[in-house]
């Protein structure tokens, strides 16, 4: 048995946390505060710190600086708000302090207080339920994840229209599949890029056309509509699709039949129309990039698919099934190390699933044949990063303070300053996010 001391301001979250570590065998101890904690450290021995990064009267950082000051061996392990942190904290503290994401369940707890009970040798049928697909294609066990499997499994089994928002690289398409999939029904997946088709073919796509309605027309085609019939239609980018085709494309959604270019005929259809757009809810309004009918035609349900740094509980699931596929479609066997994890979970993904899945497939390119080990670049990042990464600024070399100050203003700009929102995200009380605004002389909240 182990003496834990959990270093947090959150009462409901240390009685949550400590109730898990006297389950894993283990005597929890608390603080609130930094000073709190100075005192206990010096008043009694723990074997092991569970420590918050943000504290009422200072970072959590500091309290690892004074450990260090006066050599009191203790191991450490840092905890925050939100998983974007992770990557930060690792830059800032050395490779022997661990790091749990708020909020954190009884495995996570587990892995790190008990390592050898925990150990990554797991039988083959602990392996076989991490790669297990939820609706026949997601992956994840996070609890955004967990949120989003409701969200379908609340949908599946109506015939409403849903709009999936997104960044880039998220899986919208795979979201989409698994709505296809929990829904039942006997017609096909039909997917089409507004965004990528040319604009005087986009009704062609949708609607079909008759022979010798264009020049090209040498037949009659059908639209993805009727290919879609008792199906599901999937309109990815939706928000491109020209402004002057939108009230055909409204039409359609409201009287459920389609006249293809050069016809006459109304042609019934019947399908679930699954929409998908990467452009944030509130850029959809005030831009007009499409029409407010056809929005609510659309988007009878939305659902917003979390980013890859929203959940990097599920990196290692994601990056064991790219690696299992690829040993699969070539008959290999080569693994992911506890290295090659640590060094995945230190990056923020701005290309989210896609960009993880593409450098999975350079590594496993880049396997070493002898040791059977994949080979991950020196480093992740791509042009696009410097624009996505929400943490970009924290990096070493700044102060403790700087740090924190960078991470709560991007934060606060992520959530369109509110405070309660960031508070939650961080890990903190909103009263502590207040007195760290008035401190840096904000007096704007």
């Amino acid at each position: 048995m182990a003496t834990i001391l959990l270093v947090d301001d959150d009462s409901d979250f240390c009685s949550i946390a400590c109730h898990l570590i006297e389950m894993l065998g283990h005597e929890a101890y608390t603080a609130s505060s930094l000073e709190e904690a100075r005192l206990s450290l010096s008043d009694s021995r723990f074997d092991h710190l569970l420590l918050d990064f943000m504290l009422p009267d200072g970072s959590g950082l500091h309290l690892v600086d004074y450990i260090r000051s006066h050599d009191i061996p203790i191991k450490i392990t840092m905890i925050s708000g939100h998983p974007a942190v992770r990557g930060a904290l690792t830059e800032l503290c050395d490779e022997n302090i661990d790091h749990l994401t708020k909020p954190i369940d009884g495995d996570d707890l587990n892995r790190i207080l008990n390592p050898a009970k925990a150990s990554p040798n797991r039988n083959s049928q602990a392996r076989q339920n991490d790669q297990a697909m939820h609706f026949n294609h997601l992956i994840g066990e996070s609890v955004a994840m967990q949120k989003l499997y409701e969200m379908i499994e609340r949908v599946a089994h109506t015939s409403a229209n849903v709009m999936l928002f997104g960044e880039s690289g998220v899986g919208k398409e795979m979201v989409a599949k698994a709505i296809h999939h929990a829904s039942g029904v006997t017609g096909t997946l039909v997917c089409t890029n507004c965004g990528a088709l040319p604009k005087d073919l986009v009704g062609s796509e949708l609607f079909g056309h008759e022979k010798g309605a264009f020049t090209g027309a040498t037949g009659q085609r059908s639209g993805v509509f009727e290919q879609a019939q008792d199906g599901t239609l999937f309109l990815d980018e939706v928000t491109e699709m020209p402004m002057d085709m939108q009230p055909t494309l409204l039409r359609v959604l409201e009287m459920r039949n389609v006249v293809r270019v050069g016809g006459n005929k109304e042609i019934p259809v019947n399908c679930r129309v699954i929409s998908a757009t990467n452009r944030p809810m509130q850029e959809i309004g005030q831009q007009g990039v499409i029409r407010e009918d056809i929005y609510f035609r659309l988007a009878v349900f939305p659902i917003q698919i979390p980013p890859l740094r929203d959940r990097m509980d599920d990196l290692p699931l994601l990056a064991r099934s790219f690696l299992q596929q690829l040993n699969d479609e070539h008959q290999t066997d080569y693994k992911l190390t506890d290295e090659h994890l640590r060094r995945l979970m230190q990056y923020e993904w701005p290309g989210n699933v896609r960009e993880l899945r593409h450098s999975i497939h350079r590594a496993y390119i880049m396997a070493d044949r002898d040791s059977g080990e994949i080979q991950l670049p020196d480093s992740f990042a791509s042009p696009f990063s410097a624009q996505k990464s929400p943490t970009q600024a924290l990096m070493p070399g700044r102060t403790i303070e700087e740090v924190e100050k960078e991470l709560i203003y991007a934060t606060l700009e992520k959530v369109n300053d509110n405070k309660t929102h960031a508070a939650k995200m961080l890990g903190i009380s909103t009263k502590t996010l207040y007195n760290r605004l008035h401190a840096y002389g904000d007096f704007s909240q």
